[in-house]
């Protein structure tokens, strides 16, 4: 699922966002508002394009008319737009290591945060843009410990994260234990190795190992054993396997807390995480701080630097709606309507301990070797919200390489596993397999079609149809009007269409419908 704020602009047309963006800087002073206003709105793909084609047709420079038309703050965001990410990268790293000082908190962010490819990119982009090896002029900055951590990440050479051994889960987090807490002194090397080379997937498992035997998080024992720019990079790499999202969010936060605004960072993020993860950065800010970026970007920032952020963030989640999930919101819709709030009554809540990881392992070691524990599967599936089976499907996909389903398919039988394994799809999904059946093969199951189609409400069964579509290709108001006829059929298509009128009562409208 794609989880930037920003997209790729609709009727795209590199050739004419050029002619607007020429007209907009032609004569004297520059339409700022026509700028922002296009360049905010395509993606970053798009914007090199512009570039290309304003070349063409003008023979001039976008970057360097867009540099000499517009100051300050909203001309290093637009200029920085305008970029390709490594690129991007690229000039942060050098304006970081260049002149008097060194800028250690960007190379931490950008080093510590970057996947194997990015890194790769950033490299060769540095190469091309200042004919200079990145490793070399980072070695030639930094020093220590902090250094040899840097290169490492530079390397780009971390293990992908279907790379996951269990033993080596246990001997990794004893490494750790025994390199930090249990040694006169630290063995940084053995930091610098576990931390630097394995896979995110395998540290988020060391780091739970590590809680066990340690009794304390990872983060607390670097704390106490590291110190310095070193400290700070390896928190950094924790807190990136942890959450990229929540890492970002609170480098957001720090950069605009308090008195003045760290603008370099705000505009770092906002530029680097538009088309990567925003929406999901936008999330955990306002969980962790109860207020959405947007308000904040607001309140903190001015003019057109302002209204050029806010265009990147893509939307204020203190809205009422925009933040909820989408459950959360038809309940929410719901109470607005009838003016009483609407409350869960189900038997089945969330895990208040949850740990997808330690379910995915109980439900993999009840499926090893000869026999199946089925009762350890009935404990974990009917003991976890659907939202959190979601979640273990995948951390078992990421821990073992399999598919949970397939595995519970293969070891189940009979009535169990058809409960179990209707467990473990999302509602939408569960409903669109059962309709899916009940119009398949010889006869129609019609009481399966009534029970669902007249208890759904707008929004489920929208997510039908959705679930329906991906799973078999197929739409199923086509399959209900091939499947069955006259009023029956009718009532059931209008019902597929999901357009009950949601609108408060009409007494006026009541009568004559009683009529």
């Amino acid at each position: 699922v794609y989880r930037g704020s920003v997209k790729d602009f609709q009727g795209f047309d590199a050739n004419q966002d050029a002619e607007a963006l020429y007209n907009a800087m032609k004569g004297f002073g520059s339409d700022k508002e026509a700028i922002l206003d296009l360049i905010t709105s395509r993606s970053n793909k798009q914007r090199v394009e512009i570039c290309q084609a304003y070349k063409s047709l003008y023979g001039k420079d976008l970057i360097a008319d867009l540099k000499y038309e517009l100051t300050g703050k909203f001309e290093r965001l637009i200029v920085s737009l305008m970029r390709p990410p490594a690129y991007g990268d690229a000039k942060e790293i050098k304006d970081a290591i260049s002149g008097v000082g060194t800028d250690e908190k960007c190379l931490i962010e950008i080093l510590a945060s970057r996947t194997n490819q990015e890194i790769h990119d950033l490299v060769a982009a540095y190469k091309d843009a200042y004919q200079r090896d990145l490793e070399a002029d980072i070695i030639g900055d930094t020093s220590g410990h902090f250094k040899k951590m840097l290169v490492v990440l530079l390397q780009g050479a971390r293990e992908e994260d279907d790379v996951v051994s269990e033993d080596l889960v246990e001997q990794d987090a004893k490494d750790l234990l025994e390199a930090g807490e249990l040694k006169w002194g630290t063995d940084e090397a053995q930091f610098i190795y576990i931390l630097g080379r394995r896979s995110r997937q395998h540290l988020r498992l060391v780091f739970d190992e590590y809680l066990k035997i340690a009794g304390k998080p990872i983060e607390r024992s670097i704390r106490g054993e590291l110190s310095g720019d070193f400290e700070k990079l390896m928190l950094a790499v924790v807190k990136c396997i942890r959450s990229k999202a929540e890492y970002f969010a609170e480098r957001l936060y720090k950069a605009m807390k308090g008195l003045g605004t760290r603008d370099n960072t705000l505009i770092r993020i906002m530029v680097s995480r538009s088309e990567i993860d925003m929406l999901d950065i936008r999330e955990v800010f306002r969980t962790k701080y109860e207020k959405s970026l947007y308000n904040m970007i607001k309140e903190d920032t001015s003019g057109e630097y302002k209204k050029a952020l806010l265009k990147l963030c893509g939307g204020d989640d203190d809205a009422a709606g925009e933040f909820f999930p989408e459950a959360a919101q038809v309940a929410y819709r719901m109470w607005e309507l009838s003016a009483v709030k609407v409350e869960l009554r189900g038997t089945v809540q969330p895990a208040g301990d949850f740990n997808d990881d330690g379910d995915a392992q109980v439900l993999r070691k009840a499926m090893k070797g000869l026999g199946t524990d089925e009762g350890a599967i009935i404990e974990v599936v009917t003991k976890r919200s659907n939202a959190q089976r979601q979640q273990i499907l995948k951390a078992y996909k990421a821990h073992y390489g399999r598919d949970l389903m397939a595995d519970l398919k293969s070891e189940l039988s009979g009535s169990l596993a058809k409960l179990i394994l209707g467990l473990m799809l999302t509602p939408a999904q569960y409903d669109a397999k059962q309709l899916r059946k009940a119009v398949e093969g010889a006869g129609t199951d019609e009481s399966v079609l009534i029970e669902i189609m007249a208890t759904r409400n707008n929004q489920e069964i929208r997510a039908i149809n959705e679930a329906y579509q991906e799973a078999y290709h197929k739409s199923l108001e086509d399959d209900l009007s091939s499947d069955t006829s006259g009023h029956f059929k009718r009532i059931l298509v209008s019902l597929a269409l999901g357009n009950r009128d949601e609108g408060q009562e009409n007494p006026t409208q009541a009568h004559e419908d009683a009529k």
